[in-house]
This record gives structure tokens, C-alpha cells and sequence, in this order.
């Protein structure tokens, strides 16, 4: 059990990220977005160097890395596909449920995804 400890420290230690998740907080004038992504198949550090730094002019993004989503969302797009890629992950909205009228119809037809309601 020591040992276990020790090389989670050395990861840790390592700038490892040891999260599959991460909770994207954007906000900027008249703006306030907060969305999880839970990976399913992307490569761990191409998910946290890449897809949990969005590139939002404008805005202010804060990233906080997790073990997994947490509750709340209005909805989840499960098993979205990435874009032009093979991977795919989960993408948990939370804020303003009447989002789901554009969310829902592009989490199944462009990233043919599943839309759930937690």
C-alpha cells in the first residue's frame, strides 16, 4: 500500500494528470458556460493538454481536472464523437437547461451521440 502511495506522489509529482475529466468554466461579458468532459477513449495526455485547453478568445477560462463529472448537468451528450477523430467522450452541460433545444440535436446528428437527462 506505501508503495502505491509513493508512485502516485511520483506521478503526481511528474505533472502527470491523473484525472479523466475536467470541468471547462468559461465566462466573459454576458457569458457564464460550464460543461465536464469525460473521457472514454482519448489518449490521457492528448485529452488533458488538448481538449481540456480550449483556445476561447475573449474569454476566461478556468480547468479544473476530476476523477469524473460532477451531478447537476441538465444533460449529457454520452458517447459524443470528437470531430474528424476516432475518439469519443461524454460532455455533461450544466447552467441553463433551455440549452438543450440546440445541445440535444447536435450531440446526436454531429457527434452522434446519445442525449441522456441525469
Amino acid at each position: 500500500m506505501r508503495l502505491m502511495g509513493l508512485a502516485l506522489l511520483l506521478a503526481l509529482g511528474s505533472g502527470e494528470v491523473l484525472a479523466q475529466a475536467c470541468v471547462v468554466h468559461s465566462t466573459a461579458e454576458r457569458l457564464d458556460v460550464r460543461v465536464c468532459q469525460q473521457n472514454r477513449t482519448i489518449p490521457q495526455k492528448l485529452f488533458a493538454d488538448g481538449f481540456c485547453q480550449p483556445n476561447l478568445p475573449g474569454q476566461k477560462v478556468e480547468v479544473q481536472y476530476v476523477d469524473q463529472c460532477p451531478t447537476g448537468a441538465f444533460g449529457v451528450c454520452s458517447n459524443a464523437q470528437v470531430a474528424n477523430m476516432p475518439y469519443r467522450q461524454d460532455i455533461h452541460y450544466y447552467g441553463v437547461a433551455t440549452d438543450a433545444a440546440y445541445l440535444q440535436p447536435f450531440c446526436e446528428a454531429k457527434s452522434q451521440g446519445t442525449w441522456l437527462k441525469p
